[in-house]
């Protein structure tokens, strides 16, 4: 199935994800068809779109773009709103992409939310680091949910993108235990805090570098992209097919679980461990 690759190109973990998606199908012979690349910048807008541009011509991907930036402007200048100018974008996007005639499409560092007609015509594949059911927001919001309510678990979802944020139908999703003796010390620590403040006090005082905190992101974060190759990997093989802006397999229930998948895929290139 042919893949169109949605990103902003921003910054280097852009395309890194890029590259290292297709070097992962590369290593394992996996026929990954990465028909259309597009991005919402134009040449000469930015240093690091720029960078990502030649990155995509250096892999030999068609590349697609258009300013988003200068598309609202002009917006603006005629007295839209942002919704109305998010459905005409997207619907000038939409035409662009359907010439290339992706089965799927994946956000990759996409930083803009997609119109509900381009939901509706595409199946847009979304990651979202929390479990299905799990808190929303941005990964920080979701780590300092998790520790406010001392879950036992969390781990990332793959979801089709939809009006509503981080609420799409679940596609693939793995999963980790917070508990065991990795991760027992670093909850006896945080609790002794809470003893003398609030979570928002302690993620005021100490932010990102709070040890329970990073230890949740780090173990979080390396099976991400693991997370969107394996998913990516169902549709290139034929285990996960579109319809209609609709994801479906014919031989499995969805959504699929691919924590043993991602695991493995950790284990092949990292250690992985709180504290490192």
């Amino acid at each position: 199935m042919r893949v169109g690759w949605l990103s902003t190109g921003r910054d280097e973990a852009a395309r890194n994800l890029l590259a290292d998606v297709l070097g992962r199908a590369r290593r394992d012979g996996v026929p990954l068809d990465v028909g259309v690349v597009f991005c919402d910048r134009e040449p000469g807008e930015s240093p690091e779109s720029d960078a990502f541009h030649d990155l995509v011509r250096r892999l030999d991907l068609p590349l697609v773009t258009l300013s988003s930036r200068r598309s609202w402007e002009e917006a603006k200048a005629r007295g839209l709103s942002r919704a109305a100018w998010r459905d005409a974008y997207h619907e000038q996007v939409a035409a662009l992409l359907q010439r290339h005639q992706p089965g799927v499409l994946v956000m990759a560092g996409y930083m803009l939310i997609a119109s509900p007609a381009m939901c509706r015509r595409f199946a847009i594949l979304n990651l979202h680091p929390a479990l299905p059911g799990g808190p929303t927001g941005t990964w920080q919001e979701v780590i300092w949910r998790l520790l406010e309510d001392e879950a036992g678990e969390t781990g990332a979802m793959i979801h089709l993108a939809t009006a509503e944020l981080d609420r799409g139908p679940v596609v693939s999703f793995f999963r980790f235990s917070l508990r065991g003796p990795r991760w027992d010390p670093l909850w006896a620590a945080f609790r002794e805090k809470r003893r003398r403040r609030t979570v928002a006090e302690i993620a005021a005082a100490e932010g990102e570098s709070e040890p329970l905190f990073a230890a949740i992101r780090r173990h979080g974060e390396v099976r991400e992209i693991p997370l969107l190759y394996q998913t990516l990997r169902q549709f290139a093989e034929g285990k996960l097919n579109t319809a209609q802006g609709c994801v479906f397999s014919e031989s499995a229930r969805l959504p699929l679980d691919l924590t043993e998948l991602v695991d493995a895929e950790v284990a092949r290139t990292a250690v992985d461990a709180p504290g490192r």
